[in-house]
């Protein structure tokens, strides 16, 4: 699977224990993300279309309304690096 630097970026943080907070408008189309690390840093290339990319490919889910975190799919196409728990 192709996937470019930005999801690349964004996939390794969530393997490492960050999340993607979201907001939706009253249509229920998620309008804002942010990407926060597991130090609570914020990842600024998650844009909208990054991570609308990520959830089309089913790279990423939220389960009951939580925040967005990497799926088992996301998991097995991220490449590997040395900082990767």
């Amino acid at each position: 699977m192709n996937i470019s630097k930005d999801e690349q970026r964004v996939l390794h943080v969530l393997a490492q224990g960050g999340r993607i907070l979201y907001e939706r408008a009253t249509n229920g189309r998620v309008t804002e993300v942010t990407c926060i690390t597991r130090d609570g840093m914020i990842l600024s290339n998650c844009t909208l279309a990054v991570f609308q990319r990520l959830r089309r490919r089913r790279l990423v889910e939220s389960r009951f309304s939580c925040p967005y975190q990497i799926s088992e799919k996301g998991r097995r196409s991220v490449r590997a690096q040395l900082d990767n728990r």
